[in-house]
């Protein structure tokens, strides 16, 4: 019954369903599990690296790290060229929030901004949904940080904590028993990657493996927000200190 309607994208089975969106959230349950942790201090992003390859010219360039505004960062896990058509779209739509209102654009505008274009593509015959779940840490002086996931059906939801990609479930159960109201951001960071490493094949957490970065208060002052990707020995440390606790 299900071949009769799962090539298309626009018409319902009989039990109501949509295969080709539920193939696009099928595809990222294989894809690199990438993590979101909410503190009042700030938002910790943290994301498997799938490319490994010694032969990889390798760059400052993030492969699952993306920053949509000074104040609005996103993790990807899905397919990359999907999620760059959706954040160059989300780029333009920031900026010309803040040329028109000459203020930062507020974290769930933008989110829902985004969703609507995904929806959109669950909607027109010749087109396919966008195979990317994101997840966006932000914040704005309405509502403070805020944790937001997407999915390929255009759904969005804000979280404290949550994840996405492979073994999500397990992600969840870990974040269900190990987060707790006012947790610190240094805390959040090793959370994020203990979680991570459950998610993972590999039984040790190596720095080239993770992408970790972090959006909070600019020299830990409350005002201004900044972005950025935590690298080198930081990095390394808090892989070291994750290790050991599962030792």
């Amino acid at each position: 019954m299900a071949r009769r309607y799962d090539s298309h994208t626009t018409t319902f089975s009989p039990d109501g369903r949509l295969f080709q969106v539920e193939y696009a959230m099928e595809a990222i349950s294989h894809a690199g599990a990438a993590v979101g942790i909410r503190t009042d201090f700030g938002v910790v992003l943290a994301a498997e690296k799938k490319i490994l390859s010694k032969l990889l010219e390798t760059s400052e360039a993030s492969e699952k790290m993306f920053k949509l505004d000074a104040n609005i960062a996103v993790a990807v896990a899905g397919i990359n060229s999907d999620a760059n058509i959706l954040i160059n779209s989300s780029r333009l739509f920031a900026q010309r929030y803040a040329l028109n209102y000459s203020e930062q654009v507020p974290v769930e505008h933008l989110v829902q901004s985004m969703c609507d274009q995904k929806q959109g593509y669950t909607q027109f015959g010749g087109l396919r949904p966008f195979g990317v779940s994101f997840l966006f840490g932000g914040w704005d002086r309405n509502f403070g940080f805020q944790l937001y996931q997407s999915d390929p059906s255009g759904n969005y939801s804000g979280w404290k904590a949550t994840a996405v990609g492979a073994n999500s479930q397990a992600a969840h159960s870990i974040l269900k028993t190990e987060y707790v109201e006012g947790i610190s951001l240094s805390t959040a960071k090793q959370l994020s990657l203990k979680v991570l490493k459950q998610t993972m094949d590999s039984t040790i957490l190596i720095p080239d493996k993770v992408e970790l970065s972090e959006l909070a208060w600019q020299d830990g002052v409350p005002g201004q927000v900044s972005y950025r990707l935590v690298r080198g020995v930081e990095l390394r440390d808090l892989c070291i200190a994750v290790n050991r606790e599962n030792m």
